[in-house]
């Protein structure tokens, strides 16, 4: 989601392959039935994988499964990239044809795990003595649902503030640590030429980081009791803030990313001072930008002090209707929860594993890149694990702040909408069907 690689992905058409099981040889696991590798050995037990990247993320999925194929002689994984997966694997959870291992963006969990098509993991992490601490408590919550485990965490990412370091340099400033200094930075790197905007001080472009935002006021999106919790001081603070910055101080207009043109990055042509992003930037600006010198620093505090960012990524489950739940295990044990494999991951796709302890290597402990976000993810918060609230934030909330950011309804207003709205969303929606 959001991802340096859904550009690179655009740009790549494959069809879809879908793959079936069959055969009569499985080794302890669920229906007894298994297949013959690709080398012909009929011992192996043949197991499906999929996922829906494709191009250079299709190629980092295979070199994972080539090494673990490699690495024993008694499972034989295949990756098949599907196109709209989760339609085709609700369809193959009622036919039969379900895969044994899926790629997973977490925060579907609390959709899906409702619809029993999903297969808890908690007896295999207590057989197999794997901690629960080695992964971030966030992540595994994102694949929880009624007390139950649903998988492992593949990939953690989080957002924080990069900048461009000649333009603060020139004015004269260090990076923010505060909602105020990010202000008076934004205010100083911005350049008008009339009436058209040149630099940008300050990227509003994704209203998505409402929540972020908001956990930087000190507020939270939703009640322990599932209503929206942004109809409050801390989420006027947010809309105030945002005010400011595009009103009086004029850091940014709206639009202004879209307006330069198809196929360029604001950042990277130094039209946008700074702006949140994710890890997932980090090889696109590395190879694209070869004349860009940028820094990257946590997001910055709140008037407060409470810090406040996003915690995305994907896992690796177990679809209920797999015939090979056992191996599948084995897999996504392979590749999760062991440091080597995790590491291999990482430095295949370039994202941040799951697995903490792959996380101390030198590759990312002695690489600054990645300290902000590491940094970042300790403190970092999932989206509200309840059934409705991506409806909510995208059907209720989003609407109303573009309405706000276009100066066509007051902050007062934009928030009691929204509340409106979104809570008649979330009770609408609060059990999946």
């Amino acid at each position: 989601m959001k991802k340096w690689l859904v550009t690179l992905f655009a740009l790549v058409m494959i069809t879809s392959v879908v793959a079936g099981c069959s055969g009569n040889n499985g080794a302890a696991s669920k229906g007894n039935t298994g297949e013959t590798g690709s080398s012909g050995n009929s011992k192996k037990t043949e197991i499906t994988f999929w996922g829906d990247w494709g191009g250079e993320g299709q190629k980092q999925f295979e070199t994972m499964v080539d090494a673990f194929n490699k690495s024993q002689d008694k499972i034989h994984v295949k990756y098949v990239l599907q196109q709209d997966m989760i339609t085709k694997f609700l369809t193959s959870a009622t036919n039969g044809g379900a895969p044994d291992v899926l790629f997973w963006d977490r925060w579907r969990t609390s959709l899906y795990a409702p619809k029993n098509v999903l297969h808890p993991v908690d007896e295999y992490l207590t057989r197999d003595n794997i901690s629960k601490e080695d992964f971030y408590s966030e992540s595994l919550t994102e694949l929880s649902y009624d007390d139950k485990l649903y998988g492992l965490p593949l990939t953690v990412d989080a957002r924080a503030l990069f900048y461009n370091k000649k333009l603060l340099a020139d004015a004269g400033l260090q990076p923010p640590t505060t909602w105020d200094e990010l202000e008076v930075a934004a205010t100083k790197m911005t350049k008008w030429n009339g009436n058209k905007l040149e630099t940008a001080g300050f990227s509003l472009g994704d209203l998505g980081l409402f929540n972020m935002y908001l956990q930087q006021a000190g507020g939270q999106m939703l009640t322990e009791d599932g209503k929206t919790n942004f109809n409050n001081e801390q989420g006027k603070q947010v809309l105030e803030f945002w005010d400011r910055l595009m009103n009086k101080d004029k850091v940014y207009k709206v639009g202004f990313e879209s307006g330069l043109g198809e196929g360029q990055d604001a950042f990277v042509t130094g039209k946008v001072a700074m702006l949140y992003s994710g890890p997932w930037m980090l090889s696109t600006y590395n190879k694209y930008g070869k004349d860009l010198d940028y820094g990257i620093v946590p997001p910055p505090v709140g008037p407060n002090g409470d810090k406040g960012s996003v915690m995305g990524g994907f896992g690796l489950v177990i679809p209920e209707g797999s015939k090979h739940q056992d191996e599948a295990w084995e897999f996504i044990k392979w590749w999760t929860a062991n440091k080597d494999n995790a590491l291999l991951w990482a430095k295949t796709s370039l994202n941040m594993p799951g697995f903490k302890p792959a996380l101390e290597d030198p590759f990312f402990k002695d690489d600054p890149q990645w300290q902000p976000f590491m940094e970042t993810l300790e403190f970092a918060k999932i989206r509200p694990a309840h059934p409705g609230y991506s409806v909510m934030e995208t059907d209720a909330l989003a609407p109303n702040l573009q309405l706000n950011q276009q100066n066509k309804l007051s902050i007062e207003d934009t928030l009691k909408k929204s509340q409106e709205q979104g809570d008649k969303m979330l009770k609408d929606n609060e059990v999946m069907k």
